[in-house]
């Protein structure tokens, strides 16, 4: 795990520094914070903001619309590769208990805050009823970190989590795509999306293979690789992006259709294998090369989307926070239960029942993915902010996985 071990580190180190940057700069001048935010880039543009009939392209959309675009890339493939490849980490029985878990560990959220919400009477249920999704995430990259903390580094629940991890992001990109639409729906401009990723697929993948076949030197694949390397791909991620904006879904995914057409290794390692770092097919080397961009665009990621003023925390931040805290690890073990034992699918060598518990209370770390369906759900305002709070304060899951661990009496393993 070495190579995503040093990413997870600096993509970690990066986003809580512009967090805690956008924390202090809003509570101490949120006027100058919230002009930086909205800062314009270019009015009457061709991207952006839509709004009194024209875009506008401002510095919080060129994060979250665009920039972010690569970040959810990153996740879709290791979904990807998890899904379709040899030996994928969610193909076969291996995965069928974390899928089982992953599915609690959205229902259970879901069901604590729409059940507190309704409890808390109608008009604050309409009020916050559509950041339904926000409790649902799960932070990769934070809850491997508190995962080895817990478990360490060796210990079969922290590949446990890691699968509940990433097919918690795969639901989690199919619930931004189909519950929250960035403008009026317009479906036919998927169309531009689809034809992309086709186009590409067979102009730089089987066309060039097609015209090598019965030669060992690969002359055209070669030349495609060596000259044109990422563009062709980067030219139909452009056109897919624009699809999904076009289309009122959230342009952030815009690259997901593209991500199958690369040329990747016939076989997965697992996910954040070391092996990974050994391989030269184009979606790794892609990959390894928006490492570091990618870092930064988190960075004000962080930036942009965290900086809340302490005087928003209301019913929302609760109702977020419950939803993780309470809902997240009692959903992962209701249904880790029954993938595991009821349906007699069995956990891994070397770990117990209740480990299921402690998996959840570490999956409650929504942060990233969590600010960003709050940013989605809400339009901007104290409901959102009030939201937003509650997926920052979800770090306290961390320390709450830790004191479960020692109650429970976790034995850690190291590698």
């Amino acid at each position: 795990m070495y190579r995503v071990w040093n990413f997870i580190t600096n993509y970690s180190l990066l986003l809580i520094l512009g967090a805690l940057t956008a924390l202090v700069w809003a509570n101490v001048n949120p006027h100058s914070y919230h002009a930086f935010v909205e800062f314009k880039i270019w009015d009457h543009a061709p991207i952006g903001h839509l709004h009194d009939g024209h875009r506008t392209l401002t510095l919080h959309y060129l994060v979250n619309d665009m920039l972010m675009a690569f970040f959810f890339a990153i996740a879709a493939k290791e979904v990807w590769e998890a899904i379709a490849l040899k030996n994928g980490s969610l193909r076969g029985k291996k995965a069928a208990t974390p899928l089982f878990a992953t599915v609690g560990g959205m229902i259970g959220p879901i069901a604590v805050y729409l059940g507190l919400a309704l409890l808390l009477g109608s008009e604050t249920y309409d009020a916050v009823k559509n950041g339904w999704a926000i409790p649902t995430a799960t932070d990769i990259a934070f809850s491997y970190l508190v995962g080895r903390m817990v478990f360490g580094a060796g210990h079969p629940a922290v590949r446990f989590l890691l699968l509940l991890a990433i097919a918690d992001d795969a639901a989690g990109l199919i619930i931004l795509a189909v519950f929250y639409p960035s403008a009026e729906l317009m479906p036919e401009w998927l169309l531009l999306s689809l034809g992309s990723a086709i186009a590409v697929c067979l102009l730089a993948n089987w066309l060039p293979r097609r015209l090598d076949r019965h030669n060992q030197l690969r002359p055209n694949s070669t030349w495609m690789r060596k000259k044109l390397g990422f563009w062709p791909y980067l030219i139909a991620g452009c056109a897919s992006w624009y699809g999904f904006m076009m289309a009122g879904i959230h342009p952030a995914l815009g690259l997901l259709p593209i991500v199958p057409t690369i040329p990747h290794a016939d076989r997965a390692f697992g996910i954040f294998s070391e092996a990974e770092q050994y391989l030269t097919d184009l979606l790794n080397h892609i990959e390894h090369a928006l490492k570091h961009p990618v870092e930064v665009v988190l960075f004000f990621f962080g930036l942009l989307n965290a900086g809340v003023e302490f005087s928003a925390i209301g019913a929302p931040t609760w109702l977020v926070l419950a939803g993780l805290i309470i809902g997240k690890p009692i959903g992962v073990l209701i249904f880790g239960v029954i993938g595991a034992h009821v349906l007699r699918l069995g956990l891994p060598q070397g770990m117990r029942t209740s480990d299921l518990f402690i998996i959840g209370c570490v999956a409650a770390i929504g942060f990233t993915v969590s600010l960003f369906v709050a940013s989605v759900a809400f339009p901007p305002g104290e409901v959102q902010d009030a939201a937003k709070m509650g997926a920052l304060f979800s770090f306290g899951a961390a320390v709450l996985s830790w004191l479960v661990g020692k109650l429970l009496r976790v034995e850690k393993q190291t590698l």
